[in-house]
């Protein structure tokens, strides 16, 4: 049996042809639809017995050591074996809440507790006098009757004393205890699936299964890490034996289990990276193989024309990524490199040489950005940049008109156009490039891996330059960018002045305020952000509409203020900024907005309120917009609720360095590769159970298996089968993308 094939709903229906009890269709129906869904598969019907396996239990319980009646303390979390006396429903509140309860006891001994649950009669037709059933949860000591009862609990009916019961106690039949007596899996809620239901499904699944859970890796490679069977893995993942089954994880703890340290764990940890490492692999060498479609020179001529356009001299970091840029473009493969540098580190400057190289060989450049704020922003600088040259630049935005859309696409066309700055606008519909050489993308881990093929279709196979400003950690960066050459700008550009950064409690509010008068007095500007626009009824957090106005009219009212958020249309965003980086506004009130790209050298303060709120990277983005003069720069985080330990971290961390890429490290370790990338727009599939702070022991591993199948046995049939494996996937990308 081919559990990555067999379809979810042919396996549910047909489990009384394994001696299981059945699970009906229509239960069948509704698991398929959110597998499916959990798996991001479109159609429910193609969801596969494999697609159940892998929705994993998010954390163990030991239920496995009885504990007797008289052992039992109040508050004890604990599983019981009693024998049912007597139970029955009771009405309450006029009968609109119904208890269901029953006493019970040891078959010796006269001591009693009582187990009940709230509206959930139909446990009338399940309990049964003489009944023997395992009672797990928090007992509680009731002090008015001297015993011990427990609430909601969850319960096993041992199975020799099941038989012949109706209704919902014909899911109790399974053979052996499933959601106590023993190491008991916890689910999260699918849909209205809850945890003890998804328990016992996945119990008769797994035993239907059987031993016919293939290997997915090399067998040489299995044995080569000393890893489990998979089938093991996926049987120990879901209903871990406690060290007592042939090839169980022996030795590993209930704390194993819930650290994902387990074999089992580790095995499919393992499995893991080494599927995304294989997918990054084959893209990698898919991408040497194309033709390449621009073909550059490097000349005189060429570096006569970049030189011109630069405003100042580079820094060594900057011509050190330019030379590797020029390097790859002049090279016979397409290029496909990240250009990675802190706040204010001059990318686009970078960036730009590269689109004139591009240009001065007659193609066509492009760059995208993930707003249209920074997307505007872009084409006013480059604009400035080029106001002496030939070249034509134009912006390209969803908030143009469609007579001005339909203008700048035939000038696209007719090749008029040299250089475009945009958005997503970019790979609408109508969009088409006459000789399109070079693809910029700026904020890269905000587009999605499909939008990116996007834009590159649209020229004959160009170089690709993608920039980030959020400093990466080494493990995360070779995962998330383990397809393309990786370019440091690790040196900030002289004048740039340190930020000062200071934690503050509300407590210091107006000194803060006196101090930023003082500041916009001295001819200097200032930013204020918060993290929501308009008020919340669920979140009491000061906001950006509301704030502006008391700013504007109570606090400072001998200044302009401005105000800046998402919701604001296009010219109002850009009027916004206008006036701010045109100085006829002393104070921006906005959101995180201006979190990337937005550069105004005369503004000296950044006050972030909320600042528990922000993850490091965000917080470090957002100081960014200030010390970009020459101007003593401070940065204020106004933290009222930090009360986590892991907010008071990250905002000590702000204050101790302005270390890019050791605040990504410990944003990193703090928030989980996840929050930290949106690693579902980024186009790096989420990870079941690996953890790239945790697991980079791992990580490497996987690396270098799939090096060593891709490189020494890349003519083997095993790796011919893992590639097509991870071409059948459609979350690796690799059927849309080479």
């Amino acid at each position: 049996m081919e559990s990555g094939r067999l379809k979810l709903e042919t396996l549910l229906v047909d489990l009384p042809a394994y001696g299981l009890p059945r699970i009906g269709r229509k239960t069948a129906d509704q698991l398929a639809v959110e597998i499916a869904a959990n798996c991001a598969r479109p159609d429910p019907r193609e969801a596969t017995v494999e697609d159940l396996l892998q929705y994993l239990p998010m954390r163990y319980e030991d239920r496995s050591n009885l504990t007797r009646i008289e052992g039992l303390s109040d508050g004890l979390e604990a599983s019981v074996e009693v024998i049912v006396r007597v139970g029955g429903v009771i009405p309450l509140k006029g009968g609109r809440l119904r208890l269901y309860e029953f006493v019970g006891g040891e078959e010796s001994g006269v001591v009693t507790v009582r187990a009940f649950w709230w509206n959930q009669v139909y446990l009338n037709r399940v309990f049964r006098p003489g009944m023997r059933v395992i009672l797990y949860g928090v007992w509680k000591l009731n002090r008015y009757k001297g015993s011990f009862e427990i609430e909601n609990p969850e319960y096993e009916i041992m199975p020799e004393m099941s038989r012949g019961t109706s209704g919902e106690a014909d899911d109790e039949g399974e053979s052996g205890a499933i959601h106590t007596a023993r190491r008991v899996p916890v689910y999260r809620k699918l849909g209205e699936f809850r945890t003890r239901q998804l328990r016992s499904i996945y119990y008769r699944v797994l035993e239907a299964l059987g031993e016919q859970i293939p290997e997915s890796l090399p067998e040489e490679m299995v044995r080569r890490c000393g890893l489990m069977s998979r089938g093991e893995a996926v049987r120990e993942v879901h209903f871990p034996e406690a060290g007592a089954s042939v090839g169980a994880s022996v030795g590993a703890s209930i704390d194993d289990f819930n650290r994902c340290s387990s074999p089992a764990h580790r095995r499919l940890i393992f499995e893991e990276f080494f599927w995304l490492a294989i997918a990054l692999g084959v893209r990698r060498l898919e991408r040497v193989r194309e033709p390449k479609g621009a073909i550059i020179e490097i000349n005189d001529r060429v570096r006569e024309a970049v030189r011109r356009i630069l405003p100042f001299e580079l820094t060594g970091a900057q011509r050190r990524v330019v030379a590797e840029i020029a390097a790859d473009m002049a090279g016979n493969e397409p290029m496909n490199r990240l250009v990675q540098g802190d706040v204010g580190s001059g990318k686009t400057i970078v960036a730009l040489q590269a689109m004139i190289m591009a240009i001065e060989n007659g193609y066509q450049a492009a760059l995208m950005a993930p707003t249209e704020i920074l997307a505007e922003q872009h084409g006013r600088n480059i604009a400035r940049l080029l106001t002496e040259t030939p070249y034509r630049v134009a912006l390209l935005t969803g908030s143009l008109k469609a007579k001005e859309k339909r203008a700048i696409h035939e000038s696209l066309r007719s090749g008029e156009i040299h250089l475009v700055v945009g958005t997503h606008a970019l790979i609408q519909e109508g969009v088409e490039f006459s000789r399109l050489g070079l693809v910029v993308i700026d904020e890269q881990h905000r587009f999605g891996v499909l939008q990116r093929a996007g834009i590159r279709r649209r020229g004959v196979n160009p170089d690709v330059l993608v920039m980030t400003a959020t400093p990466i950690p080494r493990s995360l960066a070779m995962t998330v960018y383990g397809d393309l050459d990786v370019s440091v700008i690790d040196e900030l550009p002289p004048g740039r002045t340190p930020i000062s950064t200071h934690v503050r409690g509300d407590d210091r509010r107006e000194r803060i305020y006196e101090f930023i008068r003082a500041q916009m007095a001295a001819g200097r500007q200032a930013y204020v952000v918060y993290p929501i626009v308009e008020e919340s009824e669920k979140l009491d957090l000061r906001n950006a509409t509301e704030m502006f106005e008391t700013l504007r009219r109570d606090i400072f009212p001998e200044f302009r203020v401005g105000l800046l958020h998402g919701k604001l249309k296009p010219a109002e965003k850009e009027a916004a900024m206008k006036a701010f980086t045109g100085r006829e506004t002393s104070l921006l009130v906005a959101t995180t907005v201006v979190e990337v790209g937005v550069d105004v050298p005369n503004a000296t303060v950044m006050l972030i309120e909320h600042a528990e709120r922000f993850g490091l990277s965000q917080l470090h983005q957002l100081r960014g917009r200030v010390g970009r003069g020459g101007g003593e720069s401070f940065c204020i985080l106004l933290a009222q609720y930090a009360k986590t330990r892991e907010a008071r971290e990250r905002l000590k961390i702000m204050e101790e360095t302005s270390d890019g890429f050791l605040i990504a490290e410990k944003d990193l370790e703090i928030r989980g590769p996840g929050e930290l990338m949106g690693t579902r727009q980024s186009g790096i599939p989420t990870f079941r159970l690996a953890n790239l702070v945790r697991d980079q022991s791992l990580l490497d591993l996987a690396r270098r298996e799939a090096d060593y199948m891709l490189g020494e046995r890349a003519l083997t049939h095993e790796t011919d089968r893992l590639i097509r494996r991870v071409r059948s996937e459609p979350r690796y990308g690799l059927a849309e993308i080479g």
